[in-house]
C-alpha cells in the first residue's frame, strides 16, 4: 500500500499542531516517526488513520484520494499505548475479532499461530484483566496483525511497559514486521528505538518535518543540528568552534584538522556523538582532558559527564567503568568522526560511513 500526504497540516484554533508537509511511505516498509512528545507524531498518524482530516492538503492510498475519508471506511489497524483490548472477551477472540468480521475460515488455527508469534498462546482462554500489561499489549499488537490491514499504526506501543519488556517486545516487533505485507507507521521518542526497527526515518518537531529517508542515512548524516539533536541517545556534544582553511579552533585555543567543505568560514558548531569518545587512546587521536562530574553505569555501558576546555561533554565508554568524581581522565577522538555545522544549523560535514571512505562534504 503507497501512502501520501500532499501538503498536509493542521491547524486548530489559532494553533499549528501540524505545518506543510509532504510525506511519501515506501510501500511494505516500516516507518518511523521519531521526536519528543507534541512533535506531532500521534496527529500524522491520526491523519494516516482517517480518523482526523487535514486543515490542508491531501491525503492519497494507492494513488486515490482519501483525504477526509473516516476511519471505518479504511482497512487500518492501530495500536496505542494504552493496551486497548475488549475486556469481556478471551484473549483468543480478542484475536478473532477482526478474522470474523472478515469471515475466515480456520480462525481457531490462525489465532494460535499469532499467538504463538507474540508468546501469548497459554493465554488464550483468559480475560485481559487476568493478563499483565506487558501480555495486554501483546493482546492488542496480536489482533493489530490478524486484522492484517495494509497500514498498521503503532503510536508508542511499549512506552508504558517497563525496560525488560520494551526490549524483548522490539526485537519481535522487527521480526513481525520484517516477515509482514503491511505499511507500518511506527511512532516513538527514542533513537534506539528507530535503530533498532530500521526502515525509515521521518524526524518531526514541533509539528514539522526536519528529514525523512532511510533510518541509518538519517542517522549518519542528520541535516541540522534539530535533527542531530533529536537523533542522538545520549545527546550529542554540540562545542562552538571557528572554521578556517585548516579545520576547526575550539575553545581554549585547541586545532582540530580536517578537510572542511570550500567556502566554510567563521562560527560554526563541532559535534561529537558520546561514543566517538574514549578513553583509551588510538593512533591519530586528539586528546582532550577532563574531570569527571559524573560517572553512571546503564547496562554494558559507562556513561561519563566530563568539564573539558571545550564545556561539558558525556562520553559512552564501552563497558563497566568505575571512575571517582572529580578524577582527572584523557578523553580520546578521531578527528574522522566529527559532524560540523553551519552558523545557520546546517549539516557541513559528517563522518564517512564507510572504512576507507571520503567524509560527507555539504
Amino acid at each position: 500500500m503507497e501512502l501520501v500526504l500532499d501538503q498536509v497540516s493542521k491547524r486548530v484554533g489559532a494553533q499549528a499542531w501540524l505545518h506543510d508537509m509532504s510525506l511519501a511511505l515506501h510501500s511494505g516498509a516500516v516507518t518511523v516517526l521519531l521526536g519528543a512528545t507534541q512533535a506531532g507524531k500521534t496527529s500524522l498518524m491520526r491523519i494516516m488513520a482517517g480518523l482526523d482530516a487535514p486543515t490542508r492538503g491531501r491525503v492519497r492510498v494507492d494513488g486515490r484520494d482519501v483525504t477526509g475519508v473516516p476511519v471505518r471506511e479504511r482497512n487500518v489497524s492501530m495500536v496505542y499505548q494504552q493496551f486497548i483490548n475488549y475486556p469481556s472477551l478471551t484473549v483468543a477472540d480478542n484475536i478473532a475479532s477482526p478474522l470474523k468480521l472478515r469471515g475466515e475460515k480456520n480462525i481457531e488455527q490462525r489465532v494460535r499461530q499469532i499467538a504463538e508469534r507474540l508468546h501469548i498462546d497459554m493465554f488464550l482462554q483468559r480475560l485481559p484483566a487476568e493478563l499483565s500489561g506487558g501480555q495486554q499489549q501483546r493482546v492488542a499488537l496480536a489482533r493489530a496483525l490478524a486484522k492484517g490491514a495494509p497500514l498498521m499504526l503503532l503510536d508508542e506501543p511499549l512506552v508504558n511497559l517497563d525496560y525488560k519488556l520494551r526490549e524483548e517486545l522490539r526485537e519481535e516487533l522487527t521480526q513481525l514486521f520484517a516477515a509482514g505485507d503491511s505499511t507500518v507507521v511506527y511512532a516513538t521518542t527514542e533513537p534506539g528505538e528507530a535503530l533498532l526497527l530500521g526502515g525509515y526515518t521521518a524526524v518531526l518537531h514541533e509539528g514539522e518535518l526536519l528529514q525523512y529517508g532511510p533510518t541509518a542515512e538519517v542517522f549518519h548524516a542528520p541535516n541540522s543540528l534539530r535533527v542531530a539533536r533529536a537523533f542522538s541517545d545520549p545527546p550529542m556534544n554540540l562545542v562552538p568552534a571557528q572554521a578556517g582553511g585548516a579545520g576547526l579552533v575550539l575553545p581554549g585555543g585547541t586545532a582540530l584538522a580536517l578537510a572542511l567543505p570550500p567556502g566554510l568560514t567563521g562560527a560554526v558548531t563541532l559535534g561529537l556523538r558520546a561514543s566517538a569518545l574514549r578513553l583509551q587512546g588510538q593512533p591519530g587521536d586528539m586528546a582532550v582532558p577532563a574531570r569527571v562530574e559524573l560517572s553512571e553505569i546503564s547496562g554494558s555501558d559507562t556513561f561519563v559527564h566530563a568539564d573539558t576546555p571545550w564545556g561539558g561533554l558525556v562520553a559512552q565508554i564501552t563497558g563497566v567503568n568505575y571512575l571517582e568524581l572529580g578524577s582527572a581522565v584523557t578523553l580520546h577522538m578521531q578527528p574522522a568522526q566529527a559532524y560540523v555545522f553551519d552558523a545557520a544549523g546546517a549539516l557541513a560535514l559528517a563522518p564517512a560511513r564507510v572504512a576507507g571512505g571520503q567524509p560527507w562534504h555539504a
